[in-house]
């Protein structure tokens, strides 16, 4: 059984077919060694050779292929992406990169290292951060710890702890206090695991409540969301509070912080799923509370400050220890909210084409949405792959979407009729077209990869 760690040398594509690839430079885990060792942020990264996505100024065929090497499939590719990627509903900002996956050959590039906003294709990189760093089966703990007549709900970045699971907690402390002859208790709660909450650069404060929460490390069924003014942590001491009540405890005072001390008695304990399953989840939903709460157990893993600062250092060692460009990377927070990013399609296309040669990512691309699949981002509900162009490849794309306002991207993998992997990735910026239509026009270019619209 191959462990999180391991990277054989054929990886396994979507869907569960087996390729062989080339070997990339070996573990995962030597790969988080090698972040451990790095003392300070990255400046920059330059590939091993000469980038197969440098900056080209002629036209058609991409960097490092020339026409005549195409064969007549992928060369009418090229032709219908020049011609689409020209449509009206795109703009004139616009980037795109295609990569032959199974060869790692560039087939088509557009404007691919100009600088861009990603909106949320961002999160492509933040998870492949958190499994790097953290691993596949890492889960994030909860705890509550006894000291000083003092029961403590300690935040370990959960984002996904539910009510359920805090009453779990109480139920197995009540037990603890039951057995010691302890009927009452003080309740605090310790979220000092990151940051006080703060602005990202490149974000305001109109996110708040719609798009995101203030980033804390205890938050219980998404609490915060909703209403900023609730502070989340002491809000999920008064649910603890209420849980241990409701068992016969009487509770003393008010909810309250208190750091946890060492001296204090671990007496409960939830762990969250695995991160892969985390990871899908935030891709699947674009979930930004989520994508903002691994940015800071990233940082928090290699003992730096959990803060946006922190965590977006990291992205850049990690990217950097896959041999992905960093140039004119540009990346402010976890989720891609920051009005301030700017990934390149080209780097966006290079870390998709990493990831399809690890098995240690590979909870990525089982996140990525696929057409059609209903409550994903590419669902039905949100007009993703239902216009006539589009329409065939509904079951045959897998990608991360991208909205913000004055931007819209789309970066995954698709399969050809053929068999053949392609990776993608299409970013645009400052349309003035209606946003329904500039994805259609999006959707339509990702279906000309797969070569269903031909």
């Amino acid at each position: 059984m191959t462990t999180p760690d391991e990277t054989p040398t054929h990886a396994f594509a979507p869907g569960g077919n087996r390729r062989h690839r080339r070997a990339r430079g070996g573990r995962t885990g030597a790969r988080r060694a090698l972040v451990l060792a790095m003392a300070v942020p990255v400046a920059s990264a330059t590939l091993a050779g000469t980038s197969a996505f440098a900056a080209d100024d002629g036209p058609a065929a991409a960097r490092g292929v020339s026409a005549g090497v195409l064969d007549a499939d992928d060369a009418q590719l090229v032709a219908n992406l020049d011609e689409r990627v020209a449509d009206a509903r795109l703009g004139t900002n616009v980037s795109g990169v295609v990569l032959d996956a199974d060869s790692d050959t560039p087939l088509w590039d557009h404007n691919g290292s100009t600088t861009l906003m990603p909106a949320s294709n961002a999160k492509l990189a933040t998870a492949t951060t958190a499994l790097t760093l953290l691993g596949a089966n890492h889960e994030f703990t909860t705890k509550v710890v006894y000291g000083d007549g003092t029961l403590t709900l300690v935040g370990g970045g959960d984002r996904t702890l539910s009510g359920d699971d805090v009453a779990e907690m109480a139920r197995t402390a009540v037990d603890g206090l039951k057995a010691a002859g302890l009927s009452s208790v003080k309740v605090r709660v310790d979220d000092s695991l990151f940051a006080e909450p703060s602005l990202a650069e490149g974000w305001n404060e109109g996110y708040y409540p719609t798009e995101i929460a203030p980033v804390r490390s205890l938050v219980v069924d998404g609490a915060a969301v909703d209403d900023t003014a609730i502070d989340a942590a002491i809000d999920a001491g008064k649910v603890f509070a209420e849980k241990l009540a409701a068992l016969g405890v009487t509770v003393d005072g008010d909810v309250a912080r208190r750091t946890a001390r060492d001296s204090d008695v671990p007496v409960a304990q939830h762990k969250s799923a695995p991160l892969s399953d985390i990871v899908r989840t935030m891709l699947k939903t674009s979930d930004n509370n989520i994508a903002e709460t691994l940015l800071r157990m990233s940082a928090v893993e290699l003992g730096r400050p959990a803060t946006f600062e922190g965590g977006a250092a990291l992205v850049r060692q990690v990217l950097s220890s896959y041999g992905i460009s960093l140039d004119n990377f540009v990346m402010h927070d976890g989720s891609g909210l920051s009005r301030a990013d700017r990934i390149p399609a080209a780097t966006l296309a290079q870390l998709l084409d990493a990831v399809t040669e690890s098995p240690a990512l590979g909870s990525i691309l089982d996140g990525l949405p696929v057409a059609g699949e209903a409550g994903a981002s590419l669902g039905p509900e949100w007009g993703r792959f239902d216009d006539p162009d589009s329409r065939c490849a509904v079951g045959k794309v897998r990608a991360k979407t991208g909205t913000l306002t004055g931007a819209i991207a789309l970066s995954g993998v698709t399969r050809t009729d053929d068999g053949d992997w392609r990776i993608f990735s299409f970013i645009e910026n400052d349309s003035t077209a209606a946003p329904g239509d500039i994805k259609d026009a999006m959707d339509g270019l990702a279906a000309t990869v797969n070569g269903c619209w031909a």
